[in-house]
């Protein structure tokens, strides 16, 4: 019913303000489809080039269409070449296990401070929080001299690091996050204080509260971290080049980085059909899981902030 009134407000009104309100609609779409288009437009040369041989990647006019007998030809060549260059396998492997050490650790400690920083009561609590909230400012990469100073007196780093090392070296200095402790203490300020009343009168203690109310209500602030955790991991390629000295230890990014494409005779040319067909092994994972679970995000990023 409220539709039928507002499309008779709409026709009844004069000629100026429909096209108006078109006019409104035309732009804003325009923008969003040329947002759009500049976002995939990467992705689509990524994905084409990895299809192309040597001699159209040469060529003077870029070709902006292969046909697709030609271009799975050419995918299963570039693809084939691109696992082998970059052991695709092995260093899928340690990037799923640095991704989720490093993810948990992550996870158990965001909640525990979220939970302190949110609920419990001692002297002092805001204004640590605060002083937490100031480190935010300093680029992650000051801390990367003290990082390592510290990993390598561990003896985690080094000609004789074990693949254990190499793990404790890239997970370790990384399972807390002052953002994500932020984030979730946001959501845990949207329970009512009523829920944490009502259990200690029971005799419920802070923990069992904790993993009985507090987690089950902001499991999808939690699963949003602990994706956005994870891609971080994936994607991370300073820190884990710089403890890494064997090619065995190797995440996709730094695998990816390291490894020689080239072609010709001389075997100085850069083979950027290869190449892009290693970009698109290693982005294409990250894209499944942000589109699978995407509605995580959405949700979680829909229940926090929303008060204190």
């Amino acid at each position: 019913m409220a539709k039928e009134v507002e499309e008779a407000v709409y026709f009844s009104k004069p000629g100026a303000y429909k096209f108006n309100r078109f006019l409104k609609k035309f732009i804003v779409y325009f923008l969003l489809s040329l947002v759009g288009i500049s976002i995939l437009l990467p992705f689509y040369i990524m994905i084409l080039t990895s299809t192309k041989n040597v001699t159209e990647m040469d060529a003077v006019n870029f070709i902006w269409y292969v046909p697709l007998k030609e271009a799975f030809q050419n995918g299963i060549e570039n693809y084939a070449l691109a696992y082998s260059k970059i052991n695709y396998g092995r260093s899928v492997l340690n990037t799923v296990i640095v991704a989720t050490i490093s993810t948990s650790g992550t996870i158990i400690t965001t909640i525990l401070a979220a939970f302190a920083f949110s609920r419990l009561n001692f002297k002092g609590r805001d204004f640590l929080f605060g002083v937490f909230l100031t480190t935010m400012m300093v680029p992650g990469e000051m801390f990367i001299i003290t990082n390592y100073i510290t990993v390598g007196k561990l003896g985690w780093i080094g000609l004789n690091a074990t693949f254990f090392d190499a793990i404790l070296a890239q997970t370790i200095p990384f399972m807390t996050s002052i953002f994500y402790i932020y984030y979730l203490r946001q959501t845990f300020r949207t329970i009512p204080n009523e829920l944490y009343y009502a259990a200690k009168v029971d005799g419920t203690t802070d923990f069992k509260y904790l993993l009985k109310v507090m987690i089950p209500i902001a499991s999808g602030t939690i699963i949003s971290i602990a994706i956005l955790n994870a891609m971080s991991s994936w994607n991370a390629y300073i820190w884990p080049t710089l403890v890494t000295n064997n090619a065995k230890y190797n995440l996709v990014t730094a695998a990816l980085r390291n490894a020689s494409f080239t072609v010709g005779d001389t075997g100085t040319r850069p083979d950027y059909t290869a190449q892009m067909a290693a970009a698109v092994m290693v982005t294409l994972p990250l894209l499944v899981v942000f589109f699978a679970l995407k509605k995580y995000i959405m949700r979680g990023v829909s229940r926090s902030g929303i008060k204190g």
